[in-house]
């Protein structure tokens, strides 16, 4: 039984670390072999100017946000204040 699960561990380990550098090295080569390459977009953030008081609904936040010409927004921080997200270059 030791044996068995030691093989099944070993097993586990060679093709859990196998798959990471194909990925990386994949990535590297600009996307050869695996699939289209998908190009993240930037998300710019800003504290709201429109805002008052302490942030804990994101939906509220990102609504503000949007009145401000923003696509949306979220509450972050330890003082709890909203910042604005939009998609930029």
């Amino acid at each position: 039984m030791k044996f068995f699960s030691a093989a099944i561990f070993l097993l586990l380990l060679i093709f859990g670390t196998g798959m990471a550098p194909m990925v990386a090295e994949a990535r590297a080569l600009g996307g050869t072999g695996m699939g289209p390459i998908v190009a993240e977009a930037r998300v710019c953030e800003s504290q709201s100017h429109n805002f008052n008081g302490l942030c804990f609904s994101d939906t509220n936040c990102g609504s503000v946000c949007k009145t401000e010409g923003f696509d949306g927004g979220h509450c972050r921080g330890f003082r709890r204040r909203c910042f604005c997200t939009k998609h930029c270059a």
